[in-house]
């Protein structure tokens, strides 16, 4: 079973003080990015996995998604999730993306936004994923970018000119790491780009785009203190139809 942080207390504290929590997507210097990953909602069966507080899974409804499923694996998500939604074409579940089994050719979009990087058995995932799209069916997906967390240590240092640095060392050394964010000993699975991307193509799925996120100029004169994103991709933007 996958580690459940976000039913920690101090955790879920921290967590839920993110812009990207209290502003919604809106809160996300991603989302426009991510917006234009996703095909026209309009009438598909939509499955978010990960769907934390339902921001994600509400917009698609708002957008003409005829069923949108929320899944995440934290009791407390769901709660907020149920709580800040009311509408009978959205529901929310428990599930552990581990041991996920959906249903064959159930939904025409499958959505994740930084989730997949606490899936153990990442093929796993996929081959099952490919099975619940149907024909011509879309996976969009964010992860935080193998760069970001492969480090033993992943924080900002300083070069010899003062520059922010982020380490990057074990990179090609796939599998556990553990960082401390809101509270110790947070686990999540490094894996390469190439390995990714690979598992994606073995599984059957054909790659339409990817994206390394950088935030643009005026989101940067808006919030000085991304600026330190130029430095080194935070997350990986993969959008992939079912072939």
């Amino acid at each position: 079973m996958a580690q459940n942080i976000y039913d920690d207390p101090d955790f879920f504290a921290g967590y839920s003080q993110l812009p990207r929590q209290v502003k919604g997507l809106e809160g996300a210097p991603e989302w426009p990015a991510i917006r234009a990953l996703l095909p026209d909602l309009t009438g598909k069966d939509v499955a978010d996995l990960g769907c934390g507080f339902g921001w994600a899974a509400r917009w698609f409804r708002e957008q003409g998604a005829d069923s949108v499923l929320g899944l995440d694996l934290s009791q407390n998500m769901i709660d907020r999730a149920r709580a800040d939604t009311e509408d009978e074409g959205v529901t929310y579940q428990i599930a552990d993306l581990d041991r996920l089994e959906l249903s064959e050719a159930s939904f025409d979009l499958i959505y994740s936004a930084l989730t997949f990087h606490y899936v153990e058995d990442f093929q796993r995932l996929m081959n099952m994923l490919h099975r619940a799209l149907t024909p011509s069916g879309d996976l969009v997906f964010t992860i935080e970018h193998p760069i970001f967390m492969a480090a033993a240590h992943p924080k900002w240092t300083q070069d010899e000119d003062g520059r922010k640095t982020w380490p990057v060392n074990g990179y090609s050394k796939e599998g556990l790491r553990r960082t401390d964010w809101f509270t110790e000993g947070v686990v999540k699975h490094h894996r390469t780009l190439a390995t990714t991307l690979n598992t994606l193509i073995d599984a059957g799925f054909a790659l339409r785009r990817i994206e390394e996120f950088a935030p643009t100029a005026e989101q940067i004169d808006a919030a000085p203190e991304l600026a330190e994103e130029m430095e080194r991709p935070m997350m990986v933007m993969i959008s992939a139809t079912k072939a």
